[in-house]
This record gives structure tokens, sequence and C-alpha cells, in this order.
């Protein structure tokens, strides 16, 4: 009787103390559901949509139609030419347009030693006709097609300096002057340029103006 009586005691301990431990695991699950509600939160956003940004443009024409400025066949001691062309920059960006020369092919006999070349910046005048044409700045000196590929053979290192102010139709004249000067050979000089033949590239380039710091 005792026993069963002991036993009986022990359950009821044991219940009692099943009930109270499970008070603190309901704080504390109450706690972690309160614990997980903290995360949420009103809110409000402010939006400018839209930004972008666009690059400008650079864009450089001539009235050439695909032809060369130059095309002379014949050509005898002494003789000379011009022809001009108008270059239109439809560019929506300030820059600057120089003149250089490029793609020099050069003979054994070296005529293009002996031609010389100088290019106008100026107003008026159009493609093979020089008609009006008025220079307005230093023109890039008479020199041989040899010293001009190697001293103005690039944008950096050209000539006739033209800035644009940024208006899409803005254009300039160029005349360009050739002369195939035999100033100090011998004859037998001369007549080994016979039947010879170059060709250069006469480049004008438009580039942006540098943003101010």
């Amino acid at each position: 009787m005792d026993t069963s009586s002991s036993a009986v005691a022990r359950k009821i301990r044991a219940r009692k103390i099943a009930a109270f431990s499970a008070v603190p695991l309901a704080i504390l699950i109450a706690g972690g559901l309160v614990w997980q509600s903290s995360y949420a939160a009103f809110s409000a956003t402010s939006r400018n949509s839209g930004s972008s940004w666009a690059t400008g443009q650079v864009a450089l024409t001539d009235d050439d139609a695909g032809r060369a400025a130059f095309s002379v066949t014949n050509l005898l001691p002494g003789q000379t030419g011009e022809k001009c062309l108008v270059v239109t920059s439809s560019a929506n960006v300030p820059g600057q347009v120089r003149t250089y020369v490029q793609n020099l092919s050069k003979t054994s006999q070296g005529l293009e030693d002996h031609l010389k070349l100088t290019v106008d910046l100026g107003t008026g005048g159009s493609f093979n006709d020089c008609t009006g044409f008025t220079p307005v700045s230093t023109p890039i000196a008479a020199a041989s097609l040899t010293d001009l590929s190697a001293a103005n053979s690039g944008y950096a290192t050209g000539g006739t300096s033209w800035d644009t102010t940024g208006t899409p139709g803005e254009s300039k004249s160029y005349r360009a002057t050739w002369a195939f000067d035999t100033t100090g050979m011998t004859q037998a000089q001369v007549n080994a340029l016979q039947g010879t033949q170059t060709s250069v590239d006469l480049v004008w380039e438009l580039q942006s103006n540098a943003p101010t710091q």
C-alpha cells in the first residue's frame, strides 16, 4: 500500500513538474514570435525614373562625292595645279578639325620628293572649283609629299585647324595647291622620273573638345 501510494505521489509530482516546465517553454515560444514579428515595418519610397546619358556625335563629310581631289596624268616638270573642297561638320558637340596626309605611295625614283603640296583653309569655292575661295588662316606650308607624310601624318600634327561650335551644318573650304618642282635636279634625274606615279590621302579629322574641369 505504501509502495503504490509512493508511486502515485511520484506521478503527481512528475505531472506538476511537467506542467511547470511547460510554462517557460510557452513563454520562450511566445517571445520568439514577438522577436520574429519585430522585422515587419511600414515603408515608403520616392523614385525619379528615366535618368539617362547619351553621348554627343561627331561627323564630317565633304563634297568630293567619292572622287579624288587630284588625278593628274601626263605631268610635266614645273607644272602646278589647285583643287578646292568643302568640308562640313554635322557634329552636335564642339571640336576641332585638322588636316593631315596619309598612305603615301613611294616610288623607287622618288617622285614624291618633288611634288610639293600646300593646303589653305578658307571660305568659298567647291569641289574642283576654287572660284571665290578666300583664305582665312595660315596654310600648311608648301612641302614635298615625303616631308608632309612625316610631319603631318596624324591628328596630333595636323594643320589648318578649324574650331567647330557643335552646330550641325558648319562648313569650311580647303584649297590644295601642288607643284612638280625639279629645281636643282640634273636632266638625267628629271628624265628618271618619266613614267612614275605616286599618290597620297588628304585627311580631315574632327575630334570633340576635352571637357572642362
